[in-house]
């Protein structure tokens, strides 16, 4: 990243995202490291629950080439049990202190709720990664408007509990583009101009669904924000191939690589390493 020259500068790119005093360049993709502080998130090797496994984790991810950490509490995982906000605090508030004491990393945190945004961000959180688009907790969005952070705005339908009850589309991209450009329509009259876009691939899709999104993911240019992909190890991979979450990596790197092939700008992925390689040879 680079320093700002000028404080409170507006840049109108699709490929510049302002992290506090600093510009996220993203005309190279980069990669966005999974740390999961859950003990139930679908891969079983990203679960992280002791303050070790997590610096051990956000060290492999940086040394492996991640630009971003992307710090989770809860897992929203199809089918995935609800848990109380003060949990989600107790999971993820105190990585995110020791994160920030012994690394120079950006983090992005893996929230709907308002009031874990709140507390991430006065710790130090650079960005929200936000699974709902603040239809589950409209305060979410005064949060983001209050301290103009980055945003993550990701489609899905319903709650991760009943998400893959709700897949009926007319049409899926373009049920899904109009949603997402509604949301950014708000945000933009807030002065929120920071945003990224995530299609959701998996939150409230089927699998043919999720293929019909990632061939148009192309056409999502047209919003004229950053887009994220989120594919690493997800049942579109492991289901169509009869394998397992385990056992889908060449298949999350052949996926990556098409969406980087229509120009995605960031890799939200468990494995960086493959995620760095993708990206050097589609360059």
């Amino acid at each position: 990243m680079q320093k700002l020259n000028v404080e409170d500068t507006y840049f109108h790119s699709n490929n510049l995202i302002r992290v506090k005093d600093k510009l996220l360049n993203l005309n190279t993709p980069k990669v966005m490291g999974i740390v999961n502080c859950t003990p139930d998130s679908f891969y079983s090797e990203s679960r992280k629950q002791s303050e070790i496994d997590v610096l051990k984790q956000v060290e492999k991810h940086l040394s492996n080439g991640a630009e971003i950490i992307d710090l989770g509490g809860y897992s929203s995982r199809p089918g995935a049990k609800e848990i109380s906000q003060k949990e989600e605090i107790s999971r993820v508030i105190p990585f995110i202190k020791q994160i920030k004491k012994e690394f120079n990393a950006m983090i992005s945190l893996d929230t709907f709720r308002a009031e874990v945004a709140r507390q991430g961000l006065e710790e130090g959180v650079d960005i929200i990664n936000d699974i709902s688009a603040w239809e589950i907790e409209p305060q979410l969005l005064e949060v983001i408007s209050k301290y103009k952070c980055p945003y993550i705005l990701m489609h899905m339908k319903g709650i991760p509990s009943t998400m893959q009850n709700k897949t009926q589309y007319a049409n899926i991209f373009n049920e899904v583009i109009h949603f997402i450009s509604e949301k950014l329509a708000i945000l933009q009259q807030r002065g929120i101009n920071d945003v990224i876009i995530d299609p959701g691939f998996g939150f409230g899709k089927n699998i043919e669904q999720n293929y019909i999104l990632l061939n148009n993911l192309d056409a999502f240019h047209l919003l004229n924000k950053p887009i994220l992909v989120g594919l690493s190890r997800k049942s579109m991979i492991y289901k169509k191939l009869n394998t397992t979450p385990e056992e889908s990596l060449n298949g999350t790197n052949i996926l990556n690589t098409i969406a980087l092939l229509k120009d995605a700008k960031i890799l939200r992925v468990h494995d960086v390493k493959e995620a760095i390689q993708c990206i050097k040879l589609t360059r």
